[in-house]
């Protein structure tokens, strides 16, 4: 029996080209996350070239996420039908020839199309990446520093890409930052071939057109309304494109299940695993992002720092993801997943209090860094393990349409984020400015001040100045509030993720015990490799 067992642990270790072939995968993710931060920074100056209205504008920057998670699962699941590394390959060209249609933009139309071509590519890339590591590396705890890695990648991009940007603008013109991704995507153009291997479902059948078309007549709506939502709140439009969204998941779901070969298992929900690892991923990014796109804005606005500073500021909260992410894998080859995910979200507890107690002033921005940093390293466990966990828990020829359904979640997570924590953050200002605006403030002040700090800060100018000085000083309170309010919103989704891992995912072992009984498997079965899948896939055989 030892021998029957001894050797295949052997063959499942990876190799030198193996790890050099994760190299030449890091680079797109680190590319997709430093994208965002370097438009941030481009915004003023593609508005000052290019002058697009306001909608305009909204739709440059929303567009590449809003296609880029409509398109995930589409993309995961062709990945497995024509195989992830010739996908790779195409998103590869893809993202070279959007990011030099967005250099060269002459017109904002031609931007939001580059800008819409570079989000369907970024979702044909992630997946791919995810998928070939995990075919890759079959060795569980190789398989968990690889994925580690991969997460590291992705909050190295969110660190560099602010710093890549600024130097950039400061030599050249706005269209630099896109050019960016062109070298960065020739290297797995070229050496994907060398280093990669190729994998795809041998039993998979054509694509089902009208499943592409349902699944995405059901997660645009539904990702454009929580978009909407978190900016301009409650409207029929938003509530009409949930009712539009709900509508075409009833009927996608009903077709998968009519179809031999799904763009989509449905079964894969039956399992605890990968349901809990979505919902895990989404709710974990929930509470999350409910901070942490707020965390910027306040340093600016309630710490009256500059755009270089308050991006100074926010490398601790890279850095805690990146060594939360590191960390991972060594707590997980001892402990349960689910325990190592649950004492991640009791860690970022501290760090919503610290968010929640930081005042609108200078005094705030130490607990502010501090509190988010906290909360990056206790949320990375979830990225690490929570994606591991959905894309292990399916069989090895539907990993890139399961690795898909959970950055998916998890992307959509960060989405409902923002409009949740948003939407309360917005009550809690307009609350706040309406209650505090001082005596004597014409009306039109009043409304500008309600709507956002900007606002208060531009009616303030032509008012006399104490004044100005009064309606800048409530709106810099009436923001700190919201912002505290966020904070203590995320707490609570981050309690409500621990009651979720630990009903679902207690009874996954840890990586290294997961490895142990390969004679329970059959001789040529890949599910020993599997983890911590297996004992996702095969619960009845799991002990609690």
């Amino acid at each position: 029996m030892s021998s029957n067992t001894a050797a295949p642990a052997v063959e499942l270790r990876a190799g030198p080209r193996e790890w050099f072939g994760l190299l030449v995968l890091l680079l797109p993710v680190t590319l997709m996350t430093a994208d965002l931060g370097v438009l941030w920074l481009a915004t003023p100056y593609v508005t000052a070239d290019l002058r697009p209205t306001s909608s305009q504008l909204l739709w440059t920057t929303d567009i590449y996420g809003f296609l880029t998670c409509g398109f995930l699962v589409v993309m995961g699941t062709l990945g497995d039908r024509i195989g992830r590394r010739k996908l790779l390959i195409l998103g590869s060209v893809g993202v070279i020839v959007a990011s030099l249609l967005a250099a060269y933009s002459t017109s904002p139309e031609m931007l939001i199309f580059a800008r819409a071509l570079l989000g369907v590519a970024g979702a044909a890339v992630l997946p791919s990446t995810l998928s070939l590591i995990i075919h890759m590396f079959k060795d569980a705890r190789q398989r968990a520093t690889a994925i580690a890695t991969w997460v590291t990648a992705l909050s190295v991009g969110i660190a560099i890409g602010p710093v890549i940007g600024g130097v950039l603008l400061d030599q050249w013109w706005w269209g630099s930052v896109f050019l960016m991704g062109v070298p960065v995507m020739l290297v797995p153009l070229i050496l994907a071939p060398v280093l990669l291997p190729e994998y795809k479902d041998p039993g998979a059948g054509r694509i089902d057109l009208a499943s592409v078309v349902l699944f995405l007549a059901a997660i645009l709506p539904i990702v454009y309304a929580v978009k909407k939502f978190a900016e301009s709140g409650f409207s029929v439009l938003n509530v009409a494109a949930l009712l539009i969204g709900a509508v075409f998941t009833v009927a996608f779901v009903r077709r998968q299940n009519s179809l031999d070969t799904p763009l989509l298992d449905m079964r894969l929900f039956k399992t605890r695993a990968f349901t809990g690892a979505l919902l895990t991923l989404l709710f974990g990014m929930m509470a999350l992002n409910g901070v942490e796109y707020l965390v910027p804005q306040f340093l600016l606005v309630a710490g009256g720092l500059s755009p270089l500073a308050a991006g100074l500021w926010l490398l601790p909260g890279a850095a805690g993801l990146i060594l939360g992410s590191q960390l991972t894998p060594v707590f997980a080859k001892r402990i349960r997943p689910a325990y190592v995910i649950t004492a991640g979200l009791v860690v970022t507890l501290i760090g919503f209090w610290l968010t929640g107690i930081a005042e609108h002033n200078e005094d705030g921005i130490l607990p502010a860094a501090i509190g988010l940093a906290i909360i990056m390293f206790g949320v990375a466990p979830i990225s690490v393990l929570g994606t591991s966990l959905a894309a292990g828990a399916a069989p090895p020829e539907k990993a890139g349409g399961a690795a898909a359904t959970g950055q998916t979640a998890y992307d959509l997570g960060l989405a409902l984020g923002i409009a949740v924590t948003g939407s309360i953050a917005v009550a809690v200002y307009r609350g706040h400015v309406d209650e505090n605006v001082p005596a004597g403030l014409p009306a039109e002040a009043a409304e500008a001040a309600r709507d956002t700090v900007g606002g208060a800060t531009d009616a303030a100018a032509s008012l006399p100045a104490d004044l100005g000085a009064q309606l800048v000083s409530v709106a810099r309170d009436a923001f700190t509030a919201g912002f505290q309010a966020t904070a203590w919103v995320s707490a609570g989704l981050a309690a409500v993720t621990a009651v979720i891992v630990l009903s679902l995912l207690r009874h996954i072992p840890a990586i290294g015990a997961a490895e142990a009984p390969a004679e329970e498997a059959p001789a040529p079965a890949p599910a020993p490799a599997e983890a911590p899948a297996p004992a996702a896939r095969e619960e009845s055989t799991t002990s609690a």
